[in-house]
């Protein structure tokens, strides 16, 4: 519909935010046994799909494991096939002043629409810089990669998303 505010995107990293590197392997996926080579996978928690499901944003894979996102990740979880960020060849100028490599593409991938980006790799450099070469509402949020993402992380997602200014109507 035209002229209808587009809902926030929500740029999603794996390791980290959904594999944590300090959870133990305790859980099993039980579908197909095809790529359970890595064994971070049992690491996975499957109520996230969901949660992540249910917020009021356009979901993305903003990680280094791109297409692998969906076919490997995705159905233990039970998200839906993503969209995938492709990532620009690195290049002279990437991680300059402390920026993450991420951050300009993700700007980039923006396009001024509202966005949160949950990374365990975020810092305040990357803030300071969104907030001055991005026009839109964004949130960046970093996870402790020892733990993934918790319960109050999905809560300050939601509480964010769930704002005014988005035209959004939960």
């Amino acid at each position: 519909m035209a002229g209808s505010p587009q809902r926030p995107l929500l740029f999603l990293d794996v390791d980290g935010p959904l594999i944590p590197f300090g959870a133990p392997h305790y859980r099993t996926w039980p579908g197909p046994r095809g790529g359970d080579s890595n064994p971070l996978l049992g690491r996975l928690d499957p109520s996230h799909g969901p949660r992540l499901a249910a917020l009021p944003c356009d979901l993305v894979w903003a990680t280094t494991w791109m297409d692998e996102a969906n076919e490997c990740v995705a159905p233990r979880i039970g998200l839906p096939e993503l969209p995938v960020v492709s990532w620009p060849e690195p290049s002279d100028g990437d991680g300059r002043g402390g920026l993450h490599w991420k951050t300009r593409p993700l700007l980039d991938l923006a396009a001024g629409r509202a966005f949160a980006w949950v990374d365990d790799e975020i810092t305040e450099a990357d803030r300071v810089w969104v907030a001055a070469h991005h026009p839109g509402p964004a949130l960046l949020h970093r996870v402790d990669a020892r733990r993934g993402l918790a319960e109050a992380d999905f809560a300050a997602l939601d509480t964010w998303l769930r704002q005014d200014g988005f035209g959004l109507r939960a």
